[in-house]
């Protein structure tokens, strides 16, 4: 395991306001790595005791990083590539899957880390599926101008998958893939484009704004897209509304870009710009208070995960917007956790 010159800040905040019973803190933030070498740009997991967080590959060709949490102690995985990873997708059995720069898809299971082939070199940016067999890749060219692609994972191999739209590759990206289930499936993009599968085809569509779209996932109720380049943009569907139907704009005043989102069954949580933070109950999206400032003038917020059994939050990031991908934070909401000084 590579050890990190990193610092570990544990910052407490008030007693939550509401509270049905007197006394009960707020679950606090803490920043549990900071000014890592490479920027985090996706965390995941089955559990609070099983969390994966990869990055970017800036230590002079020493591999990007990949970290993982078993609940009591982090390490580093040596991947053996090279080139920066976007995005960690599993299941709670296995394997999980890695995706990023030059079509580069790592599969991990039970140990043994594999290189699988891919029908193409464009950067895999999301990953997603409903089983370890049933699996989707989307992409383009680095910088998200051009290049879209969707890749599926039937069986043991990767293909392009069946009427993607091949005039997409063009002009456009496609920055994410999240699904209900193998029949629901949506994919997101640049210009504000999206496509839908549905079993069968996929459908093309288009949310009304021309903005890029960084990330979408959804619960039993909704289905939500966020993105925006300066201005913040955060777009709502319910589950059950026809392909055809335009997504709603649900987007917080004043938000800068919003680049991830993660919904659990009764809300969720967006992250972005500036080290934002949004939160969704029942009344809607609201900001978050993480308790501290940091220089995120330059750094970003990429990508935020609920654990499940805790419903502790982690949100990871750093310095995504312009290269080097570098100086990489994560963040938690929850029982504390160690931090960086595992990784001295």
């Amino acid at each position: 395991m590579n050890r990190y010159n990193c610092a570990c800040f544990c910052l407490t905040l008030l007693a939550a306001c509401g509270s049905d019973e007197p006394g009960t803190p707020e679950p606090a933030w803490q920043i549990v790595h900071d000014q890592l070498p490479g920027a985090l740009l996706s965390v995941w997991g089955t559990s609070s005791r099983d969390v994966w967080a990869v990055g970017s590959d800036t230590r002079q060709g020493g591999g990007p990083l990949v970290l993982h949490f078993d609940g009591t102690s982090w390490s580093e995985l040596a991947t053996g590539a090279t080139g920066d990873l976007w995005w960690v997708f599993g299941f709670e059995a296995g394997p999980v899957f890695m995706g990023g720069s030059g079509g580069v898809i790592l599969r991990y299971e039970g140990g043994t880390l594999t290189r699988m082939a891919t029908p193409g070199d464009g950067v895999v940016f999301g990953l997603w599926g409903s089983a370890p067999d049933a699996m989707w890749a989307v992409g383009g060219q680095e910088g998200g101008s051009r290049g879209a692609f969707a890749w599926r994972l039937v069986g043991e191999a990767w293909s392009l998958a069946p009427q993607f739209p091949a005039e997409l590759a063009e002009t456009d990206a496609v920055w994410k893939v999240f699904g209900r289930g193998p029949d629901d499936v949506w994919m997101v993009g640049t210009g504000g484009k999206t496509l839908h599968w549905d079993g069968s085809a996929i459908t093309p569509g288009f949310t009304g704004l021309a903005e890029s779209l960084f990330t979408v996932h959804g619960n039993a109720e909704r289905f939500v897209a966020v993105g925006g380049f300066g201005t913040g943009l955060l777009l709502e569907r319910p589950v059950d509304a026809p392909v055809e139907q335009a997504w709603v704009s649900q987007s917080p005043p004043g938000a800068p870009s919003i680049i991830g989102v993660y919904l659990t069954a009764s809300g969720g949580y967006a992250v972005g710009g500036f080290g934002y933070v949004f939160a969704r109950d029942a009344s809607g999206w609201k900001d978050e208070d993480t308790g501290f400032e940091v220089e995120f003038g330059v750094r970003n917020l990429h990508s935020v995960w609920v654990d499940p059994d805790q419903g502790g939050v982690w949100a990871v990031g750093g310095q995504v917007s312009v290269a080097p991908l570098s100086n990489g934070v994560m963040l938690h909401k929850g029982a504390k956790v160690p931090g960086a000084e595992a990784l001295r």
